[in-house]
């Protein structure tokens, strides 16, 4: 099972990036996703999810409404749309997975899989 995800970079404030996970070695049905970040000297944050299971998501109050988290599982690709960027979004970006049959989404500690991160900086 890998992960990897792409399409970070530098962009100003007010911006868009969408973020990509490839997911390789399973197939998305079963699965629980999840985007999280973490700036420097600060906690990861789980950011979105989707329990595939149930079909529901999930978004951090500070990404509410500007993130959307969205997947194509024929690519076996997840993404994040990020509008209207904001520099205290600077951090580097995880997708994460697991087995999940639950309507919550999983805590941090309940993923499995991880990617390498991208790194995501907003100027002002």
């Amino acid at each position: 099972v890998q992960l990897v995800e792409s399409g970070g970079g530098l962009v100003q404030a007010g911006g868009s990036l969408r973020l990509s996970c490839v997911a390789s070695g399973f197939t998305f049905d079963d699965y629980a996703l999840g985007w999280f970040r973490q700036a420097p000297g600060k906690e990861r944050e789980e950011i979105s999810c989707v329990s595939n299971s149930y079909g529901t998501t999930y978004y951090a109050e500070s990404v509410k409404g500007r993130f959307t988290i969205s997947s194509d599982n024929a690519k076996n690709t997840l993404y994040l749309q990020m509008n209207s960027l904001k520099p205290e979004d600077t951090a580097v970006y995880y997708c994460a997975a697991v087995i999940w049959y639950g309507r919550r989404c999983p805590e941090a500690y309940e993923y499995y899989h991880w990617g390498q991160g991208t790194q995501v900086t907003v100027s002002s």
